[in-house]
């Protein structure tokens, strides 16, 4: 096909002000991805938008798999409250309430930040 580009499970992104590192999450615009390398302020580095991956996760709540999650871009964690934050994928896994990390699977589209914001 003459016009395919690419798969997409990432995309060439440029690093916002204080830079990416990788395996953290990092809101592009209306896009969260997970940057596969590090790289400062201004510098190209790909961006991961759906997959899975373990990631830090707010404490309080437990998921269960397939559970809706949300990316609190304030405290740079995944989240179960959606007021406020950007729907972001769902829980890969369980995981208790406790548990400061969790699995993500991206859904590989931009984010909206939910109602309450």
């Amino acid at each position: 096909m003459k016009n395919f580009v690419q798969p997409g499970h990432s995309l060439e992104c440029v690093a916002p002000s204080g830079g990416v590192t990788s395996g953290e999450p990092v809101l592009i615009n209306n896009l969260l991805v997970i940057p596969s390398t590090n790289a400062d302020v201004g510098e190209k580095f790909a961006g991961h938008i759906d997959g899975v991956y373990s990631v830090d996760k707010a404490t309080g709540a437990a998921w269960a798999i397939g559970e809706t999650v949300y990316w609190d871009n304030s405290a740079g964690k995944f989240t179960k409250t959606a007021t406020s934050n950007y729907k972001a994928g769902v829980a890969g896994a369980v995981a208790a309430s406790g548990d400061a990390t969790g699995v993500v699977r991206l859904n590989g589209v931009g984010v909206t930040q939910e109602a309450g914001a």
